[in-house]
C-alpha cells in the first residue's frame, strides 16, 4: 500500500457537479429480499432521469453477477459485497452522478461504512420496511420458499439476522403505500437535496 500515489485530477467534483447542474448522492435502499428495493429504485431513477438528472442504478442481483461474482452470502462475503459497492459509489459520485444502489445490506456497520466512504452528507438511506410475511408473500424469485425447505442458507430473515436502520433518512412503507405514493414520497425528499 506504500507504493501507491492516487493521481489528483485537474477536475473537481464540485466542477463537475455544476456542470451537469445537480448535486451528486447516494441514495441506499436497504430492506429484506421481497421488500420492494429494486422496484421503488428503478421508478425513481426513471423520474429523475425524466427531470433532466444525471443518474445510475447499483442492483444486488447485476453486480453479484459481474464484480462481486467471486463473493459468497457468508456474514464475510456479505460485509465485502457492501463494502465494495460502497467503493463503486464512491468514484460514481466523484463523477457527479446521483447513484441509487438498491441491497439487502443486512448489517448496520456495513451501512455505516457506506456512508463513511462516500461522505455523510452524500448519503441518503431510505429503508424499505416491508414486513417479512409480506415479502414472504410477494417472494416473485421463490427464495424464501428455497430458504425456509433448507435449499438456500443464510438467507436474510430467515436464517440470517436483518438489522433494521436506526435512523434512516427516510421510511417507506411498501405495505401501505401503493407504488406511485411510494415513489412520490422518494422525489420529494430526493429531488430538493439534488437540486443546485
Amino acid at each position: 500500500m506504500s507504493n501507491l500515489f492516487p493521481i489528483q485530477t485537474k477536475v473537481s467534483k464540485a466542477e463537475r457537479e455544476q456542470l451537469l447542474q445537480q448535486r451528486a448522492k447516494l441514495i441506499w435502499f436497504t430492506g429484506l429480499s421481497g421488500s420492494g428495493k429494486s422496484t421503488l429504485a428503478v421508478q425513481l431513477e426513471a423520474q429523475l432521469y425524466a427531470r433532466g438528472f444525471k443518474t445510475y442504478l447499483l442492483d444486488g442481483d447485476n453486480i453479484r453477477t459481474g464484480l462481486n461474482k467471486d463473493l459468497s452470502f457468508s456474514d464475510e462475503g456479505r460485509v465485502e459485497n457492501i463494502r465494495r459497492i460502497g467503493e463503486v459509489s464512491k468514484l460514481l459520485l466523484d463523477s457527479g452522478i446521483v447513484v441509487l444502489s438498491a441491497f439487502i445490506s443486512p448489517f448496520k456497520a456495513d451501512r455505516e461504512q457506506v456512508k463513511a466512504i462516500v461522505g455523510e452528507r452524500n448519503y441518503i438511506e431510505v429503508f424499505v420496511s416491508t414486513p417479512l410475511e409480506i415479502c414472504e408473500q410477494r417472494d416473485v424469485k421463490g427464495l424464501y420458499k428455497k430458504a425456509r425447505s433448507g435449499e438456500v442458507k443464510n438467507f436474510t430473515g430467515i436464517d440470517s439476522p436483518y438489522e433494521t436502520p436506526d435512523a434512516p433518512d427516510l421510511v417507506v412503507k411498501t405495505n401501505e403505500l401503493n407504488i406511485d405514493q411510494s415513489v412520490e414520497l422518494l422525489l420529494n425528499y430526493v429531488e430538493p437535496r439534488i437540486i443546485i
